[in-house]
């Protein structure tokens, strides 16, 4: 069963060892796993069990991911393992978020990730994504892959919760051209109750990536009613947006439906969507686009 040695963590007391990948920094003994999933103590050291095995590839459209304005019209090579480090209940992929992934990964194909830029090549996709579940947590696989794909032309695209350590996201961001960073709901509260985590790390990886790397980002959020919908979170989304980002970033608003451990809400009414856009359209959101109606 191939690993590799993780990177950004530390050794603690016991042989226990602390992962500072996100900002959960999890403390983990020996035999164990982080909340993850896929970043385990092997015997004091912490290693990524994910490294390298690919639960989907797929061909996509890069408008799937969503990103509507980077390489308009072409192919991405989408990339997945198991595993996530926030605990949303309303996953709309929890298959993969919280897979069993080791009952099942022995006998997966191992790819290195020259063979997922020799396969982006093959099938003419412009990009390579990282996608489906939570790319942090195998982060290692992306940095190597990314690196490999800029030397061969080839786009590198993150599709991420944001919820990532500044010492991680120092190394993976600037190999990165394009990312969609999912802000789940514009409160704490909203992130400690549904998500089990929180909004600020989310906000400041946004910012990092926008502002201080200049890279183009796109922005998802999934509207849940009685939940993130409420007009005064969304205009708390828009002033954060337009203050921090720009007015022209654009933000992908989704319906939900129920799924995973959550059907506290019905599936998000178009009429809402159509209202939320038109309301950012009001205060001069250049690119806002409404998805899952």
């Amino acid at each position: 069963m191939k690993t590799s040695i993780a990177r950004w963590w530390t050794e603690k007391e016991n042989g226990s060892v602390q992962c500072q990948l996100c900002p959960r920094s999890c403390t983990i003994a020996p035999g164990n796993a982080g909340y993850c999933g896929v970043r385990c103590n092997q015997d004091g050291v912490l290693v990524s069990t994910a490294y390298g095995l690919p639960a989907a590839l797929q061909v996509d459209p890069i408008e799937k991911k969503p990103l509507r304005h980077y390489l308009p019209g072409t192919r991405t090579f989408s990339v997945g393992t198991f595993g996530c480090n926030l605990g949303c209940i309303f996953c709309q992929n929890d298959h993969l978020s919280r897979g069993n992934f080791s009952s099942v990964r022995r006998d997966w194909k191992f790819y290195e990730p020259e063979e997922l830029v020799r396969l982006a090549v093959q099938h003419n996709c412009r990009s390579i994504a990282f996608t489906y579940n939570e790319p942090a947590v195998w982060a290692e696989y992306a940095v190597e892959t990314f690196r490999l794909a800029r030397k061969s032309g080839i786009g590198t695209v993150l599709v991420t919760n944001g919820f990532i350590s500044p010492a991680a996201a120092e190394e993976l961001y600037p190999l990165t051209d394009a990312a969609n960073i999912d802000v789940k709901g514009f409160s704490e509260a909203f992130y400690q109750e549904m998500c089990n985590g929180s909004l600020a790390p989310v906000l400041a990886a946004c910012e990092y990536f926008y502002r201080d790397l200049q890279k183009h980002l796109e922005i998802t959020n999934l509207v849940i009613p009685g939940k993130n919908s409420s007009p005064e979170m969304i205009e708390a989304l828009f002033d954060w947006a337009e203050s921090r980002l720009s007015r022209d970033v654009p933000i992908h608003f989704s319906a939900y439906f129920p799924a995973y451990k959550y059907n506290g809400s019905p599936r998000t009414p178009r009429e809402m969507l159509f209202d939320i856009r038109s309301r950012a359209v009001e205060r001069g959101f250049t690119r806002v686009y409404l998805g899952n109606i």
